[in-house]
């Protein structure tokens, strides 16, 4: 791990850039549009949204703006869940497309899965969605598909799909691993992306964490990343601040010890957001 554009290959052959910029809670318009611009004058080359983030059209201004040629930049999105289903799935796909100002996909992914205490038929749901998404595909709208928050029991009928899923995007931060989820998607050649990798925030003040910034000579926020980053996973970091969004690519002049993941692994999880897939209400 030496650049921020350095790559993980997903299991179609696609290449993905190995630390990704989030944009949630981004307000669209001209904040999305300079935060963008900002991290790709930094040196990221992708770019995470989603429809519900409802900052697209700002997202694709700043991709437009930024003099970066669209063919280096890994441009995801989500469906949400009211557009799950076959042909929502790829009506929100087209919609998402027209906000961006794109002429195709990098990546799109089920924000969230149909699960059964929301939804009756949620297996056929996710599988219809999935469909939709494979086909876009096939077409060429869309360079690879994913899903996010999709634990074992959400995996399994995909898992038999002709087109696999190719990223998982799940909460993973110190205290946090689902190393069930991560398991399961590392037997399947699925790549690991790391939403909140710095635990919504409320890592930054970790006492333990203070201590090994120190003892590094690094911010927490970098020495968060770097474990997302030597776990194996995709880290989506977020900042507005040109500043902030600058220090989080200084991941690669230092590695953290074995003993120092370890412990970090073993965390109390005081980030979690406190969404669980199998309970949320939306």
């Amino acid at each position: 791990m030496k650049t921020l554009t350095d790559v993980y290959t997903l299991s179609n052959g696609v290449t993905i850039p190995w630390v990704g910029f989030g944009t949630w809670q981004t307000p669209d318009g001209q904040v999305a549009a300079d935060s963008v611009k900002a991290a790709l004058a930094a040196g990221y080359r992708h770019i995470d949204t989603a429809s519900i983030y409802k900052n697209e059209t700002g997202v694709g201004q700043g991709i437009r703006e930024s003099g970066v040629p669209r063919e280096e930049i890994f441009v995801t999105t989500k469906i949400w869940n009211n557009k799950r289903g076959y042909e929502k799935t790829r009506e929100s796909v087209e919609k998402s497309l027209e906000r961006l100002g794109l002429d195709y996909l990098d990546m799109v992914l089920i924000h969230w899965p149909a699960a059964p205490h929301r939804v009756e038929n949620w297996e056929e749901l996710n599988k219809s969605t999935w469909q939709a998404l494979t086909d876009l595909y096939k077409e060429g709208k869309i360079r690879a598909i994913g899903v996010s928050n999709f634990k074992p029991h959400h995996l399994k009928a995909l898992l038999e799909a002709e087109v696999k899923p190719m990223v998982n995007q799940i909460e993973l931060h110190p205290g946090m691993t689902q190393q069930e989820t991560v398991d399961l998607c590392r037997e399947h050649g699925i790549l690991l992306e790391a939403w909140s990798p710095l635990g919504c925030g409320r890592l930054l003040d970790h006492p333990f964490l203070g201590e090994l910034a120190a003892k590094y000579g690094k911010s927490v926020a970098q020495i968060c990343i770097r474990w997302c980053l030597q776990k194996g996973f995709l880290p989506l970091p977020k900042s507005v601040t040109p500043s902030r969004i600058l220090d989080n690519t200084k991941v690669f002049d230092f590695a953290l010890s074995d003993e120092d993941m370890a412990a970090m692994d073993a965390m109390e999880n005081v980030g979690w957001s406190g969404l669980d897939p199998d309970e949320v209400d939306f």
